[in-house]
């Protein structure tokens, strides 16, 4: 027979077991990726960039480049992370060359 704290156990297994698996699903999210050319510079390390189909998009930086002190100039041609659900934002993850 077992006893209920045993049973206790193997349902808090089975919940950070299922906690893993969302986590897993949420970083495999799907982002539109986009190259475009930064047009405007604006307050709060945000810009304006023009997509490659000619779209204009609000865009801040990534934190990897705040923190290895990436600088943007118009005219940079970059490359922008975008969520499917609004595709008027995105993230500037990369400065190309």
């Amino acid at each position: 027979m077992l006893c209920p704290g045993y049973l206790a156990w193997q349902n808090l297994r089975l919940f950070f077991c299922f906690v893993k698996l969302s986590r897993a699903m949420v970083q495999e999210k799907e982002l539109v990726k986009l190259e475009g050319v930064v047009e405007e510079t604006l307050p709060s390390t945000t810009f304006n960039v023009r997509l490659d189909n000619g779209h204009t998009i609000l865009a801040h930086i990534s934190g990897r480049m705040r923190v290895n002190y990436i600088r943007l100039l118009v005219g940079d041609r970059v490359l922008v992370e975008m969520s499917p659900y609004d595709l008027t934002k995105g993230r500037i993850i990369q400065r190309l060359k």
